[in-house]
């Protein structure tokens, strides 16, 4: 098996070595936030060596909420960063000028694996940077969370807050695909394997837990409050669609566009995840559920039993 690399393709990696390089003098991520009071809105830069942008004024707005002000210096990340993101780049110009296959793969497996890692180090920044909150701050609200969204959109109380890649994550994302064309043109097994198992792992087969002060509703975008109300829609292609009521569920599913794998209930009593098909339904004025369906779920008739209602099935609901 021929295990060189044409010209034109490593020609290529030299190119794409060099994008690598520009990654470090850009600010790879950006987290802007929209607010009446700040018309202009505030942004928060995130570079491979530290922050910038609007910090010290993201900082002030942190103290009243309890969330920690943000430091380059507590970040170990800012320190190793630039060298993982050098290093790849080196190993680029190692694999042009060294001319083999085998390296090459190593090289692209090692790249993904730096995406994947980031990815979830990410997250798990946001995760306690939202959740792990001053009990004294001046402004508390029960229950909440200020988590930003890894990717996309979320409300965050009157700040509407958008994660997005910036330049230098555009030059890194733009260098990954690339590596993945050319792998998938030389070797396909490899990538398809590849594709398989990042597949596996971003599809789910039942529901996902609700977050409570940070999830809302896919129907009425309302927050997630009352743990005894909740349903999801999970696709046939693993995605979750998450519902405060089940008003929300039935108006989501007359809309459409959706290929429903399995639909999901709380249990009313227990907060588990119940079959809606299995589910006993019961409808009482005393619920107040969030959206006014005043319909509850049960695992068993046992359950029910405890409450005054209307009973319910699902194919009657559904129908």
């Amino acid at each position: 098996m021929q295990r060189k690399l044409s010209t034109r393709f490593r020609a290529v990696i030299f190119m794409l070595s060099l994008a690598m390089v520009a990654v470090l003098y850009f600010p790879i991520w950006k987290i802007e936030l929209a607010a009446p009071q700040y018309p202009e809105g505030l942004t928060l830069k995130i570079a491979a060596n530290g922050l910038t942008g609007d910090v010290d004024i993201v900082n002030g707005l942190n103290h009243y909420i309890g969330m920690q002000t943000l430091h380059t210096e507590d970040f170990i990340e800012f320190k190793v960063l630039p060298f993982i993101i050098g290093g790849l780049a080196l190993l680029g110009f190692v694999v042009a000028v060294m001319n083999n296959r085998k390296l090459y793969y190593a090289w692209v497996a090692l790249f993904l694996l730096v995406a994947i890692v980031s990815m979830v180090d990410f997250y798990r920044w946001e995760y306690n940077y939202g959740h792990n909150l001053n009990p004294e701050a001046p402004i508390r609200v029960p229950g909440m969370a200020y988590q930003p969204p890894l990717l996309g959109y979320k409300q965050l109380l009157n700040f509407g807050a958008y994660s997005i890649p910036d330049i230098g994550g555009w030059i890194f994302i733009g260098v990954g695909a690339a590596l993945v064309l050319l792998s998938f043109k030389f070797k396909k097994g490899f990538f398809l394997i590849g594709g398989l198992i990042l597949g596996l792992q971003s599809c789910s087969s039942g529901p996902a837990p609700i977050k409570y002060g940070q999830d809302a509703c896919d129907f009425c975008k309302m927050g997630f409050s009352d743990k005894r109300f909740g349903a999801e829609i999970v696709t046939k292609k693993g995605k979750v669609f998450k519902y405060d009521d089940v008003h929300c569920l039935l108006a989501a599913v007359k809309a459409g566009g959706q290929e429903i794998g399995g639909i999901y209930l709380l249990d009313f009593t227990d907060g588990q995840w119940i079959k809606a098909e299995e589910s006993r339904l019961l409808h009482s004025t005393s619920f107040h559920s969030p959206m006014g369906s005043d319909i509850a779920a049960f695992a068993d008739s046992v359950k029910m039993k405890s409450f005054n209602g209307e009973s319910l099935t699902w194919k009657e609901l559904y129908r």
